[in-house]
């Protein structure tokens, strides 16, 4: 929607979905200090991920002076356009908060998630869900009709701030996208949303900077995609299948290009992912 003229920072009206792809988090206790493991060798441990930082960020603000082990088991992609960091800060601070034995409000919460990431205080509601203002300010929608997924992560590295930097107003999106999405409350306009109004501001800027994004989102649609799409700035793309076994020949034939990786998903609604972190946010 362009830059605010009081801080300079982006507007943005942007569809957010949970799905089956995650990353896994154990926390123990430890006497004292805060420790993260983690399986994936190109996951920095120190104060640069967001694990680290809202741990630091719950000691400084609450004087915990008890300790914890966090371990972080890595499925989704790094510099996705996933979510992925978010999602870890969140249910960071969710199971640091249980642990310690934190009062901590839902409000408290959010404005916590918010210091860490724009997209974080969404992975404490899930399911779909309206990021408005920078991202931050989450409207809960109707969840949106459960679907099969196939992410596509291509062999590229997509700077946000570059593709940020490279949009233009002129052809950031237009009214009647943006209206859709406000209005996004009933199951009848979700399906709307899906059906016509999947649009990202960044295709036209993230394909011009890596064509083999552009790529994998064309073999999306060849291979039986019914809607396939940039997520965030990027650098995966998804696709939308009506048919199980046509997501699995997509599958196949997408993960035989050379340093892609597939992931076949689902979409998750809000009541499946609040079960799954046994959370009670609405």
């Amino acid at each position: 929607m362009g830059r605010r003229p009081t801080d300079g920072l982006h507007e943005v009206h942007t569809l957010l979905q949970t799905i089956s792809l995650c990353d896994y988090l154990t926390f123990e206790s430890r006497d004292e200090g805060f420790r993260l493991e983690s399986d994936a060798l190109d996951i920095p441990l120190d104060d640069t991920n967001l694990i680290t930082r809202a741990a630091r960020l719950l000691v400084e603000k609450y004087d915990v002076r008890s300790g914890a082990c966090v371990t972080l088991e890595k499925h989704i992609p790094i510099q996705a356009g996933l979510g992925g960091g978010s999602s870890n800060a969140a249910v960071a601070l969710l199971g640091l908060v249980r642990l310690w034995n934190l009062k901590v409000s839902d409000v408290e919460l959010n404005h916590l998630g918010a210091t860490l990431g724009a997209d974080v205080p969404f992975f404490f509601h899930g399911g779909t869900g309206l990021g408005t203002g920078t991202g931050a300010t989450i409207t809960t929608l109707s969840d949106a009709p459960a679907k099969s997924v196939l992410v596509v992560m291509p062999d590229a590295h997509v700077s946000t701030a570059e593709a940020y930097g490279r949009l233009r107003m002129p052809f950031l999106t237009k009214k009647t996208p943006v209206a859709i999405l406000s209005g996004s409350r009933t199951e009848s306009t979700i399906k709307q949303v899906f059906d016509n109004a999947l649009h990202n501001d960044f295709e036209p800027v993230v394909f011009e900077m890596h064509t083999s994004i552009a790529h994998a989102k064309q073999m999306l649609y060849e291979h039986g995609a019914t809607h396939a799409l940039l997520s965030g700035s990027g650098a995966s793309v998804f696709g939308i299948f009506d048919d199980t076994q046509v997501l699995d020949e997509a599958h196949n034939a997408l993960g035989r290009e050379r340093g892609w990786r597939c992931f076949a998903c689902h979409t998750l609604n809000r009541s499946a992912y609040h079960h799954a972190l046994n959370i009670g946010f609405a």
